[in-house]
């Protein structure tokens, strides 16, 4: 079995080798860059869906609704605009916040403990929502070349997550390593598509594509235009998905190499310039030829996009359509090593802040936060499985929690450049200060126009996550000032008494004994046995052949028997322990349980588990302290 993990997580890693997992700038874009680069994909066919969606219901429909897909084009570019201010507002953030400046870290430093749990619930959100969405369109991707496998979606993004996970179980250079080579040929593919299009639109040499489009241009009513600045709403708010995963850079600055704050810096200009010019190019072209997209429909808009441009039905272009799915497949499947990388790492700071379990900041054999990619996987899973692998239908739960998170991370920003001050912070406080207004008017669109569409159940989900946090959080002060004030409660005056829980006799009990004579004081010490009566009130055959053999064996113990004429045995035992804590309540009981343990594990499970039953219960009784004395039946030689 340890081999077995070893080959499939690798070696483990001593915490002084934390420096050898640092990452560069070309290994970090695959990393920290994927899940926005990759949300090009299926952008735009989210503003064409929701214009598809919501067009009829506008009073639009037949050649108008078509027309009104050229919508998207204007989306799109707002969308960039947004991108823009988010890249000038989070790369303050990264260099005034070097080691991570997460929408949670800054919001706890700036606005204090009750907005940063609003942060934090809002990215944990949004960061198991982009496994379950991105994995279930790199299924859309497979299935649109190879229909065949659509009844296998949900075991193909099951597959994918499990694998994703196991990768990041054994490091986040290696991780990187091997999701660069998908990343950057997703990118080679869009752009050269992109490439072949500007061309052939510089040529005129695509207008045997373009001759069967009809350019109808909506034209409405007053009421009609107010439908329209709706629908165009719906659409921009779909569209942001395209956003999703430019934060991550800002929670991953640690895990750069020195200067980390420069070097994430540059792969997030790197990241802007690339994702925007897909998602502009992607937007323009599909617009260009006519392209649209329906829910439901059976192939993605990036697909016919390609294979328009291309001529993905024969020959080279065939080829280089099926390459090009490969590669989108691959990277919007590992577009979700984006959340691996910032969910363990974002759960494990608010659980050193007391607000999730303190197992979250365990970090593995590789130097991962195992617990948070296993949660991670969990949840996903489970919302794969519950939305059928379908991204369409989780898209509009998407995009909301990372806006909250803009939100708060940009304002918490004003606040710490008015309180550091120093050079140009008026500017700096503007520049963040126009960001958080921004995205917060965003925020509010995805509310108005998604609300009723999904958005109800994270708007839902938020306030109790936070109360979730605050509970644990009040938990974990409970308990540290109880600690603390039990200092106060230890005395040198309380006297021990030894209780042996017997059933036979064996060289474990014998052991047991032993032990209890060397731990008791003045002779505070006795062997407890249940005995089940018979039918006639006897004692029983075993109880008669252990009290037989007692004085050979007892050590100078006083046997005692409690009899249970249910048949039960753990409770009798913890009823007798509460009457001796009661009569005598200065006394703290030592309770010592002798168990024989087996070669095998498996072996363990042929017998019953009264021993752990009982110690399992008396874990929760006061001036109670219980022992095991193991006995191993085959020893291993030393």
């Amino acid at each position: 079995m340890l081999n077995f993990r070893r080959l499939l997580i690798g070696r483990r890693l001593a915490s002084e080798e934390l420096h050898h997992t640092k990452i560069s700038v070309p290994v970090g874009l695959a990393v920290f860059s994927s899940d926005a680069l990759s949300s090009v994909a299926y952008g735009t066919q989210a503003i064409m869906e929701a214009i598809s969606l919501a067009g009829p219901a506008a009073g639009l429909g037949g050649a108008m609704l078509l027309g009104a897909m050229t919508w998207s084009w204007g989306a799109a570019l707002g969308i960039t605009a947004l991108l823009l201010m988010l890249l000038m507002s989070y790369s303050q953030t990264i260099r005034a916040y070097p080691g991570g400046g997460g929408a949670y870290l800054v919001t706890k430093d700036n606005l204090g403990e009750t907005a940063a749990q609003a942060a934090g619930a809002s990215l944990l959100i949004d960061y198991i929502l982009t496994v379950a969405v991105s994995v279930s369109a790199g299924i859309s991707a497979i299935v649109s070349a190879f229909p065949g496998l659509e009844q296998h979606r949900v075991g193909l993004a099951l597959l994918f997550i499990g694998f994703i996970a196991t990768m990041n179980l054994r490091g986040v250079k290696e991780s990187g390593a091997l999701f660069a080579l998908p990343t950057y040929g997703f990118i080679a593919c869009v752009l050269t598509v992109i490439g072949i299009g500007t061309f052939r639109a510089l040529t005129g040499t695509d207008a045997e594509l373009m001759a069967h489009i009809e350019r109808t241009v909506p034209t409405l009513s007053t009421t009609g235009k107010l439908a329209g600045i709706w629908l165009f709403a719906r659409a921009y708010s779909a569209g942001c998905t395209a956003l999703t995963g430019v934060e991550a850079l800002s929670d991953g600055v640690a895990a750069f190499k020195d200067p980390a704050p420069v070097n994430a810096v540059r792969t997030m200009r790197l990241m802007v310039l690339i994702l925007g010019t897909m998602f502009l190019g992607i937007t323009f072209f599909a617009n260009r030829y006519g392209l649209t997209y329906f829910s439901g429909s059976h192939e993605t808009l990036l697909s016919s996009l390609i294979r328009t441009v291309v001529g993905g039905h024969a020959g080279a272009g065939r080829i280089f359509w099926l390459v090009a799915q490969g590669f989108t497949t691959a990277v919007l499947v590992l577009a979700a090593n984006t959340s691996y990388q910032d969910f363990p790492r974002l759960a494990a700071f608010m659980a050193k802040d007391g607000f999730l379990p303190r197992q979250f900041t365990s970090q593995g054999d590789r130097l991962v936060f195992s617990n948070g990619i296993f949660i991670l996987s969990i949840a996903a899973g489970a919302l794969v499985v519950g939305f059928g692998a379908h991204e369409d239908h989780l898209l509009d739960l998407y995009a909301l929690g990372v806006f909250i998170g803009f939100t708060l991370s940009q304002a918490s920003m004003v606040f710490h450049w008015r309180s550091e001050k120093g050079s140009h912070w008026q500017l700096k406080a503007f520049i963040n200060g126009l960001g958080a207004v921004t995205t917060f008017c965003v925020m509010c669109v995805i509310v108005a126009t998604k609300f009723t569409h999904g958005v109800w159940v994270v708007v839902l989900l938020l306030p109790m996550l936070i109360i979730t946090f605050s509970n644990i959080h009040r938990h974990y002060i409970r308990v540290k000032s109880k600690l603390a004030a039990s200092r106060a409660e230890f005395s040198l005056e309380r006297r021990n008494r030894v209780v042996v829980l017997v059933s036979g006799i064996h060289h474990g009990v014998i052991q047991a004994l032993n032990y209890a004579k060397l731990i008791a004081e003045h002779g505070q010490v006795e062997a407890l046995t249940v005995d089940f009566p018979d039918h006639y009130g006897k004692d029983s055959a075993a109880f008669v052949k252990l009290q037989a053999d007692w004085p050979n064996y007892c050590e100078g113990i006083p046997l005692r028997a409690i009899r249970s004429p249910y048949r039960k045995v753990v409770e009798p035992i913890l009823e007798e322990l509460d009457r001796m804590r009661r009569a005598e309540p200065e006394f703290i009981t030592t309770v010592i349980i002798p168990e024989f343990v087996t070669r095998h594990w498996w072996e363990h499970l042929l017998h019953n588990q009264t021993a752990l039953r009982i110690k399992g219960s008396l874990l929760a009784k006061p001036k109670t302290i219980v022992i095991s004395v193991p006995y191993h039946l085959d020893p291993i030689p030393e």
